[in-house]
């Protein structure tokens, strides 16, 4: 293949918006080059993309696939925002149900690569059979991958068995780490990492994609994880390709679509806004939310909350804010639940600080715009991300208790002020700043981008 040809990738993302969102950014980036891709999904999911750039519309084509219908699957859930966690699992069985009609794609099309995810564990082998390459991409970034360890502990379980042993550095790990899950978020109910109840759980899912594919691109640069991507390099014994950190663009000025927004936040002080934010697949408890906004109430300062999708671990499941407390901190804050437009907000200067779930687009939005961040995982692969971004001085976690997760109002006004406002918390904001040219800075995305399209075009097997 040339090394100036125009290659055709087919991309086809899990369904969920923290995956479907960080591979458009990817097809799109490519397609800047003259790439054609073809974003493969559902109706739904795709009508619910946002809108690409008109000069992409020749190189970007949306493949609608419709999911097989489940007894047990909702009618029109196509994505995990459209379901609680406990029926996340039919969702990936309905996802399998996409084998036969990529195989028909495959065979038809014929493009030069497919980038797929980690529950369609078995596009890797269904690709080879029709001559077409295959990449994992992982949204995930290295730490996440380096700590779950090779495609055969994966597959196999040997990391997995003994939720305390879970918890210490594993064996694999050859540098000094305090990257670690903490044991509650091993064992609090959700999309679990080793339920198998659906009959294929996500460790092996994950490892079976890591295992059969010919190349595994992640959501990260060597700029922020070093160790860790080499580690994977070492893990996999294939190659491993970071694809930069994927930056969100900076938005057009559209006052008129957010107006209501942005006169609040015009009307505080440079840096006096906490934003909070938990992405549109973590869902917190009820005890989780209550402790949340009295630690909103007691610390004071003006905050401006998303909180959509208030549903909690099962249908039955439906979580308020505390009685009484909209009406309390009226004047203060507001508690937005409905879609908001997030990167438009944290870009304002009124906004001073994250309190985020370490989802990896909320950081990387955060801190390509300097916003220092105070962190509240949920889940495991969160809990990696935050001990990772606490460890560098990127970001302060708000402390819990290891076993249950427990914590005070006290703990969330108290890590609010230190971030925000105290001299101990300074090296937060200082290392925001600093960080802004790596997670924003468009020469490094631009080089994981050419190195990767480089190799996507000219593949290097060891």
């Amino acid at each position: 293949m040339a090394d100036n040809s125009k290659l055709h990738i087919a991309m086809l993302p899990w369904l969920a918006f923290g995956h479907l969102i960080p591979f458009l950014e990817l097809a799109k980036l490519m397609a800047t080059k003259g790439h054609k891709i073809t974003f493969i999904s559902t109706p739904q999911n795709i009508d619910r993309l946002p809108q690409i750039p008109p000069t992409l519309t020749p190189f970007i084509t949306f493949l609608k696939i419709h999911l097989p219908k489940l007894d047990n699957l909702p009618e029109n859930a196509e994505s995990t925002r459209d379901l609680p966690f406990t029926k996340v699992k039919y969702l990936k069985i309905a996802n399998d149900g996409f084998r036969q009609p990529i195989a028909d794609f495959l065979q038809t099309s014929s493009p030069n690569w497919i980038v797929y995810d980690f529950v369609t564990y078995w596009l890797g082998p269904l690709a080879a059979e029709h001559g077409v390459l295959a990449a994992y991409f992982s949204v995930f970034p290295a730490v996440c991958l380096g700590y779950l360890g090779s495609p055969k502990v994966l597959i196999y379980g040997d990391n997995a068995a003994d939720p305390q042993e879970f918890i210490k550095l594993p064996k694999w790990v050859s540098f000094e780490s305090d990257v670690r899950p903490i044991l509650f978020q091993l064992t609090r109910p959700n999309d679990s990492f080793n339920d198998d109840r659906e009959g294929v759980s996500v460790a092996y899912r994950l490892g079976a994609a890591i295992h059969g594919c010919d190349a595994v691109v992640i959501r990260s640069s060597f700029d922020f994880e070093p160790d860790w991507l080499k580690l994977l390099s070492e893990l996999y014994e294939k190659p491993v390709i970071p694809a930069g950190l994927l930056p969100a663009e900076t938005p057009a000025d559209d006052n008129a679509s957010w107006p209501e927004t942005r006169d609040w936040l015009d009307k505080h002080e440079k840096g006096s806004v906490v934003y909070i934010a938990f992405g549109t697949e973590t869902k917190p408890s009820q005890y989780e939310l209550t402790q949340l906004a009295l630690g909103l109430e007691l610390c004071g300062l003006p905050f401006y909350w998303v909180l959509i999708d208030q549903r909690g671990s099962s249908d039955d499941e439906v979580i308020e804010l505390p009685i009484g407390f909209e009406k309390r901190t009226r004047g203060l804050g507001v508690v937005c639940t409905r879609w908001a437009p997030q990167f438009k907000i944290l870009s304002h200067d009124s906004v001073g600080v994250l309190l985020i779930h370490s989802g990896m687009s909320s950081v990387v939005e955060g801190l390509q715009l300097g916003k220092p961040l105070v962190l509240f995982p949920f889940l495991f692969d969160q809990g990696l991300i935050a001990s990772y971004l606490v460890e560098k001085k990127m970001g302060y976690m708000v402390p819990r208790d290891e076993l249950d997760g427990s914590f005070s109002p006290e703990s969330v006004a108290d890590s609010l002020s230190l971030v925000m406002m105290r001299e101990e918390g300074k090296v937060y904001r200082d290392k925001a700043k600093e960080m802004m040219a790596i997670f924003g800075g468009k020469e490094i995305q631009d080089k994981c981008l050419d190195e990767l399209l480089h190799f996507l075009k000219k593949p290097n097997f060891r």
